[in-house]
Parts: C-alpha cells; structure tokens; sequence
C-alpha cells in the first residue's frame, strides 16, 4: 500500500475515525491527539506489512490508541486523587491548607526522584509505558529490544519507585 492509499484512507475514513475517536474519549482535543497517533501508527505499520482491510486496521489502531489515552487518564487522575479527594475539614478560606500542599509536592517529588534514579533505558521503557500509553509490544519495538525486557525493565522500575516511596505509599 504506497502513500496515495494512505492519502485516499484519510480522505475516506478521517471524519469517521474522528467521530468515533470523539464519542470514545468524549473530548475533542484528545480525539485529534489519538487521530494523529492513529495515522502515525498506521505509515508505521506499513513500512513492515501490507494490509488487506486497512479501513479495519486503521479502526483496530484507533481502539488501542484511544484505550491507551483512556490508561493514561486513569493514572493520572491517581496521582492526584489524594488532592481532589479532601475532606472539607481541610479547606479553609476556599483554600487548601499548606501542610497537605505541602506533602502532595513533597510525594510527587519523591515519584519524580525515584523515577530519574532508573537507568537510562529502564526510566525510558517505564516512561513510555506509563506515560504515553504504549504496550509492551510497542514499546520493545520503540527501543529495539524484545517485549521480555521491556518487561524486566518495567518489574525493575515499579520495584524500584515501590522501595524508594515506601514511607509515602
């Protein structure tokens, strides 16, 4: 499939893919930002393997792409959770008292030291999974190695975010 195909695939089917991109993530600027992944994934697939149901391939891709954002949203919405989840006693004046802004900082910085103590492509395999959303499978081929050490990277990094955080978490 050369690049008119891939041209006459997002004529064809690109306001389809962003509707249902819409109605899946329910925000718009994250349907464009999954579109965009969406055709990036696809010109990448397409340097490896000829498709015989692109609309289909390009649909399963979307589906991973925006399960993906939906991880991610999840994740993140924990780490902050503790904020968000205040008990009312803790507001004063409609602010938040200054110890527990305190201590959030204090947690996410310790995250943040605990994840730039990894090794390079331990921190790099833990970073791409985590926070931009992509499989195992997705990440070995980002870094060239195969999925069973990204997944030995992935057990290394949690351990050692676990032990380094323990007196928070």
């Amino acid at each position: 499939m050369g690049a008119v195909s891939i041209d006459a695939l997002h004529r064809s089917e690109d306001l389809n893919l962003r509707r249902y991109l819409l109605r899946v993530l329910g925000n718009p600027a994250d349907a464009a930002d999954a579109a965009q992944e969406t055709y990036l994934r696809l010109i990448k697939a397409l340097t490896t393997t000829d498709l015989e149901h692109p609309r289909l391939f390009l649909f399963h891709l979307a589906h991973n792409v925006a399960t993906n954002i939906g991880k991610r949203r999840r994740f993140e919405a924990g780490l902050f959770r503790s904020m968000s989840e205040l008990d009312l006693t803790e507001i004063e004046d409609g602010r938040v008292r200054t110890e527990v802004q305190v201590i959030a900082r204090q947690q996410l910085r310790l995250v943040a030291a605990a994840i730039d103590a990894l090794p390079p492509r331990c921190r790099e395999a833990f970073l791409l999974s985590t926070f931009e959303g992509l499989t195992n499978g997705e990440v070995a081929l980002s870094l060239g190695v195969s999925r069973n050490m990204v997944e030995k990277h992935l057990i290394k990094a949690l351990l050692h975010i676990r032990r380094h955080c323990q007196d928070f978490f």
